[in-house]
């Protein structure tokens, strides 16, 4: 299979903080950028969105366990739509579930407390979730999630 040429910007979106990550230019591997106050996510990524003209930008979507919607998940469908209409590059929203928790679970392995890391996992949620997407897409040949102003369902 093979993926679409292109950098991606993903997001993980939180309440305070959003973690922000970028790919490659060839779809391969997903790193970190930056963490940045919820306030300051918009105009951030419209800035990303400017120097890396990423082919998308990823949305994690925080469904629960039994894939069904919470208060986090219609947070992240709005950021989205807020997102979808600054950015001049289609925003997917893709399942994000468990990637909070295994961003934790790397850093503590790592040595580092959770307290003192919380902009680290804002960060590496975001890279966890880009790389899922990046893997996805290579493994299938589909990316994975939906575009924002596709049907959303439970």
């Amino acid at each position: 299979m093979s993926i679409r040429p292109g950098v991606r910007l993903a997001v993980d979106v939180g309440r305070a903080r959003v973690g922000i990550a970028r790919s490659d230019p060839d779809g391969v591997m997903a790193v970190p950028v930056d963490t940045v106050t919820r306030d300051e996510a918009l105009e951030t990524l419209g800035s990303l969105v400017s120097d890396y003209l990423p082919v998308e930008v990823v949305v994690g979507l925080p469904l629960n366990m039994a894939g069904h919607h919470t208060p986090s998940t219609d947070d992240a469908v709005e950021f989205a739509q807020m997102l979808n209409r600054e950015v001049g590059v289609p925003v997917r929203l893709v399942d994000e579930r468990l990637s909070t928790v295994s961003a934790m679970a790397g850093l503590h392995q790592s040595g580092k407390s959770v307290k003192s890391a919380k902009p680290m996992i804002d960060q590496a949620s975001a890279v966890i979730i880009l790389q899922h997407c990046l893997d996805t897409e290579k493994n299938t040949g589909a990316a994975p999630g939906f575009v924002v102003g596709e049907d959303v369902h439970d």
